[in-house]
């Protein structure tokens, strides 16, 4: 599966960095982008091991404000 989120509080790219690094904690994750201009980020999943949810809280854990879009 793929979903988007919008993702906000980030500044630079090494946000973009941790981002990227706490979302390919979770299993299942088998690709991810985030876009700094958009406030956006991409993530290609397997739904049978993480849910498009529990990407969200796990991002917003780290600190940066996010809804699945």
């Amino acid at each position: 599966m793929k979903q988007k989120f919008a993702i906000n509080g980030m500044s630079c790219n090494h946000c973009v960095a941790t981002v990227e690094k706490t979302i390919n904690e979770l299993p299942g994750i088998e690709k991810v982008k985030v876009n700094l201009k958009k406030n956006q980020g991409s993530v290609k999943f397997d739904e049978t091991q993480t849910s498009a949810q529990e990407i969200a809280d796990k991002v917003s854990a780290a600190g940066y404000e996010t809804e699945v879009i």
